[in-house]
């Protein structure tokens, strides 16, 4: 999805590859069928996008875009609390997983199996939105007070990363249900109770 400054036919042409990447995976999805379903001629997509290298580049960029916000509203919501903040990557991650009509895991790690040349440009994106979310829970530890923040964010990350794998998968219900009490037991253990 395109914000609202975005000209109207571009907007159609990463709503469909939004939708059209993340249901039926990047390479399984031609740019005919992204022209298709944006209702645009071919020589539009090309005017805006050039090819489809150009089009999973946008794709992952709007999804990280999106992602960050979602992520920044739900630490907001936490309040001054470094424990509700620290949560607050798993109640984003929640937030996120009730919101797919059809839960295929991660875009970013979607993409980097399919696109499995080492010099591909899409996973220089992958890699740095996966660094920027390190980055994030780091921090949130950090100011938690936890005694070894690297350690507890290493142990997040597993958690949070499994819960997604495990709920596109269907093989662990409520996955990231679990996966938010799981990690509310590992920040209550790790982070000392304000006194």
């Amino acid at each position: 999805m395109a914000d609202d400054t975005t000209p109207p036919a571009r907007r159609r042409i990463l709503d469909a590859a939004d939708e059209l990447f993340y249901a039926h995976g990047i390479n399984s999805t031609g740019v005919d069928a992204v022209i298709e379903t944006a209702g645009v001629a071919r020589m539009t997509f090309y005017k805006h996008f050039g090819g489809k290298q150009a089009l999973i580049m946008a794709y992952l960029e709007g999804r990280e875009t999106r992602w960050q916000l979602r992520l920044q509203r739900a630490i907001d919501a936490a309040g001054d609390d470094p424990r509700a903040r620290l949560l607050a990557v798993f109640d984003a991650l929640s937030e996120w997983a009730r919101s797919q009509s059809r839960f295929r895991g991660c875009s970013f790690v979607n993409a980097l199996a399919e696109l499995a040349e080492p010099d591909h440009p899409a996973r220089a994106v992958v890699q740095a939105y996966k660094s920027a979310l390190r980055d994030c829970v780091l921090q949130l530890a950090q100011e938690s007070g936890a005694p070894d923040p690297a350690l507890l964010t290493d142990q997040l990350l597993l958690v949070y990363e499994g819960a997604i794998s495990t709920n596109a998968l269907g093989n662990v219900e409520d996955a990231v249900d679990k996966a938010h009490f799981t990690a509310e037991q590992l920040i209550n253990a790790a982070v000392p109770v304000p006194r």
